[in-house]
């Protein structure tokens, strides 16, 4: 978190700044075949060169994760790739709104320091990172994970991690160096700044769930249907490769307004990635398209369609879409205009997670579970609540017309995971919102405002409010210190659904209590005032109830979208 920001120097700084590959002290790869070339942790043991090859992590290249783009560094194994951290100072120029570690600890444990940003006006910001262990730590925040450890006594079938950990800097001004934190056996392979999106507003996004088995896919296309918020003059897609082991290849990717099913209107126009028809997306990585000139209509359905040419097991994927996609029959069907090639019905968003448009005023994020999700809305129809806010938004000129992202994971929970954050799984509810706050909030496309809404699953898991209140407390701290307005939304009843107990309903009345008398949000909006039953206020009103008693059905979130004070926003 952002700590202090002074025009005066806090820390003395002991040397001038030097870019981080020339302050290189430690060398983490080595070849199979040759462990004892390397040695990543003082007791011999290191990263595989052939398992990090295996994951597109290969020496020199550019992964764009959480947003910021790092290069992992341009070293043969055996030679010096890594830095431990130890108050130096780095080279660094560029603004933003946070900056990019990927790092790992040694220590056996996460290790934890302060660092200094100093910004070319000489003023200074500083910074706590943390950095997880590389054999301990969570999987469910890694960037990736690699399947061996090499060691001077053979490979282990141990993971090694990598993590990409960001803090918040002071929007808009200009670096000049960065002094690295005092912390022991806390390793620093690179280092950027995570570059703000001027010009661009989140339309559309989706946040991934898990990482499932599908197909094969074999020179396949996939045609998927997405929603937009805020329309625009610009379009660029983002891909991501999230939870994967194994790298994936697009070979080709188009856009087009969508007619009805598969079928768009006019013919699908290509995005390019670097100016290539064609992109690799590493393991853990994303990959933005070109900026292409294409008007985007606000609340309207678009298709996104990409050619997968190699086989592809697993992916992935938003398992939740409410809306029918498409997968194609061999072959790349991507700039087909009709659907004939798209015999197959898809009901996840696999890859795709995010739709940018040019211009406007920037976006709302909505983290939440399946409510916010859409589950038992009208399958097609875009009446998730989300959606409906984003139309509320469009049609009227008192406030900003934001673009509204809905992140909301079924089954998902505020401190617990459900998908363990590696491997192909069948569970696809999600890291919880702690674990991917950074992913799916502060690294989204010109964030505004945060809504939080949610929490029941942790209650009906057995969680206690307290443990909820404290997870929204601290979503709340990490958003504000990265300059987001935050509102939370208090949990629905759920009376009358298996599991929903009177000690669930006690702690649910609890979480809830405690939201309406709490400043840490810079709002709260009472959505459980809004669809509980006046006679049984434990129950959803039987006219907004889907009849699962715990999901609103369309009235129920069209409900809770025209509650929403919009200044609020």
């Amino acid at each position: 978190m952002l700590l202090t920001t002074s025009a005066q120097a806090t820390v003395e700084e002991t040397s001038a700044p030097l870019p981080l590959e020339q302050l290189f002290d430690n060398t983490a790869v080595s070849e199979d075949t040759s462990p004892a070339e390397a040695d990543f942790d003082g007791s011999g043991a290191s990263l595989s060169a052939q398992d990090l090859d295996a994951a597109g992590w290969t020496p020199g290249r550019a992964l764009t994760v959480q947003g910021a783009t790092l290069t992992w560094p341009d070293r043969a194994a055996g030679e010096p790739d890594n830095v431990r951290a130890d108050g130096q100072s780095v080279w660094l120029y560029g603004t933003g709104d946070a900056l990019a570690f990927l790092v790992a600890s040694t220590a056996g444990d996460e290790v934890t320091g302060s660092g200094t940003v100093s910004y070319a006006d000489g003023s200074r910001s500083t910074y706590v990172l943390g950095a997880p262990d590389w054999r301990r730590g969570p999987l469910a925040t890694k960037a990736v994970a690699l399947p061996h450890v090499n060691t001077p006594g053979g490979q282990l079938a141990e993971k090694a991690r990598l993590y990409v950990v960001t803090v918040p800097i002071v929007p808009g001004r200009a670096l000049a160096s960065v002094q690295l934190p005092r912390a022991t056996d806390l390793h620093v392979f690179a280092l950027s700044v995570r570059t703000a999106a001027p010009g661009w507003t989140g339309s559309w996004a989706t946040a991934t769930s898990g990482y499932q088995a599908v197909g094969p896919w074999t020179d396949r296309t996939l045609r998927l249907v997405v929603h937009t918020s805020a329309g625009g003059p610009m379009v660029r897609l983002r891909f991501d490769n999230t939870f994967a082991a194994a790298p994936v290849q697009i070979g080709s990717a188009t856009v087009a307004v969508q007619r009805a099913g598969a079928t768009a209107r006019g013919t699908p126009v290509p995005v390019t990635f670097g100016r290539a028809a064609g992109v690799e997306v590493p393991a853990g990585a994303q990959v933005y398209s070109d900026p292409l000139a294409f008007d985007v209509p606000a609340d309207t359905n678009l298709l996104v369609s990409f050619h997968l040419p190699g086989t592809v097991p697993a992916a992935p994927v938003h398992r939740l879409a409410q809306q029918r996609s498409y997968l194609s029959g061999p072959g790349d069907h991507a700039a087909d205009g009709s659907a004939s090639a798209y015999a197959t019905v898809l009901t996840n968003w696999p890859l795709l997670t995010g739709v940018d448009v040019g211009g406007g005023p920037g976006s709302v994020v909505m983290l939440g579970d399946s409510i916010t999700d859409g589950d038992r809305s009208t399958v097609d129809a875009n009446r998730r609540w989300p959606d409906v806010l984003a139309a509320r938004l469009h049609s009227q000129d008192l406030v900003p017309h934001y673009g509204v992202l809905n992140q909301g994971i079924g089954g998902n929970r505020v401190v617990t995971d459900r998908y363990p954050g590696d491997g192909v799984s069948r569970d696809t509810g999600g890291v919880s919102a702690l674990n991917r706050l950074d992913r799916d909030v502060h690294a989204q496309t010109s964030v505004r405002t945060l809504i939080a809404f949610e929490g029941v699953n942790d209650l009906l898991s057995g969680s206690t409010a307290d443990e909820v209140t404290a997870g929204l407390q601290e979503i709340a701290d990490r958003a504000h210190a990265r300059g987001l307005r935050v509102l939370a939304g208090t949990l629905l009843p759920c009376g009358g659904q298996a599991g929903c107990t009177a000690a669930v309903e006690a702690e649910r009345t609890a979480v809830n209590a405690w939201l309406r008398d709490t400043d840490v949000f810079d709002g709260v909006l009472d959505l459980d005032a809004v669809l509980r039953d006046p006679q049984q206020p434990t129950r959803l009103a039987p006219v907004y109830d889907s009849g699962d008693h715990l999901h609103p059905n369309d009235a129920g979130l069209a409900a809770l979208a025209h509650s929403v004070d919009l200044t609020l926003l």
